[in-house]
């Protein structure tokens, strides 16, 4: 297959496929806001479904249980009418830690080196943990990101290297590797933990795009029929990955983490030379192909 026959239809906008699909898993940053404040024609475009009558559930990669994401929804004046549910891997990974339903997480033992801001402690509070300050006294490691903005993954590198060499295990509650904050581009969590894998260390993901986060979505939906459920985000590696995996259409917005490869210029049209490539290199195909999520 050529890359012009990887490349999926552009959309003008939803309106173009909606009634095709009863439910929509969507995702946050880089499609519903920015991480500063909401797009208003991702908030139009949500208000225009529900008034259809979809089945709306955001999913997103953000490492934090839901009272603390819908709380930032809440800030940057998403309403709530406009979706019906919200999971993410931050919630999952707060149920794996604390439940321990697997062999996996059984084993992790009670003493957690939390690698990540305290704007993200909710993850492991109330968990049944113990929170400790040296990563050499840990029994596991928890990653949930950087404290910084502009932090790098060297600026974590000691701290790293120390739990490997221990042989801790990582929890990662996003398997992101970038997100779009504001008007910049930062590594998230999943950066970190594919740094802890080349040292050696063993990680388990939760969230995007692995399988157990999206049974839990169609489970909120009520949508049984996967084809008729679309998965939106920005991310191949993770929206369209994951939707794929889980036998859903996908749609992949330009405006994101791919803004500047998927232009012909900063600001310009769309390339789809530049997204079939990807799209061949990566190996996840979307369904559809737009610049944003509008109506």
């Amino acid at each position: 297959m050529t890359d012009t026959e990887r490349m999926p239809p552009i959309l003008g906008g939803l309106s173009d496929v909606a009634d095709r699909y009863d439910g929509y898993l969507i995702d946050l940053w880089g499609t519903l806001h920015n991480g500063v404040e909401a797009f208003p024609h991702a908030v139009d475009c949500l208000h225009r479904l529900r008034e259809r009558g979809k089945r709306v559930c955001l999913l997103s990669n953000g490492p934090r249980r839901l009272a603390s994401i819908i709380a930032r929804l809440d800030e940057m004046h998403v309403p709530r009418d406009v979706y019906d549910h919200v999971m993410s891997s931050g919630e999952a990974t707060h149920l794996a830690i604390r439940d321990r339903a697997d062999p996996w997480h059984a084993a992790l033992g009670r003493r957690c080196f939390h690698l990540g801001p305290p704007r993200d402690e909710d993850v492991h509070q109330n968990a049944g943990v113990e929170t400790v300050a040296d990563v050499r006294e840990a029994d596991f490691i928890l990653c949930t990101g950087i404290d910084g903005w502009d932090e790098t993954v060297e600026t974590y590198e000691d701290i790293l290297a120390a739990g490997a060499e221990r042989g801790l295990p990582m929890v990662c509650a996003n398997p992101d590797l970038v997100v779009v904050h504001g008007d910049r581009m930062s590594i998230c969590a999943g950066s970190l933990a594919h740094r802890y894998e080349q040292l050696g260390g063993d990680v388990f993901y939760h969230g995007k795009p692995y399988r157990p986060v999206y049974d839990r979505c169609v489970e909120l939906l009520g949508v049984t029929e996967p084809t008729r459920i679309l998965g939106i985000g920005d991310s191949l590696r993770t929206d369209v990955a994951g939707a794929n995996a889980a036998g859903m259409h996908s749609l992949l917005l330009v405006d994101g983490i791919h803004a500047e490869d998927f232009r012909r210029s900063p600001g310009g049209p769309i390339d789809p030379d530049r997204i079939a490539a990807a799209i061949g290199d990566h190996g996840h195909v979307p369904t559809y192909v737009a610049e944003r999520l509008s109506w």
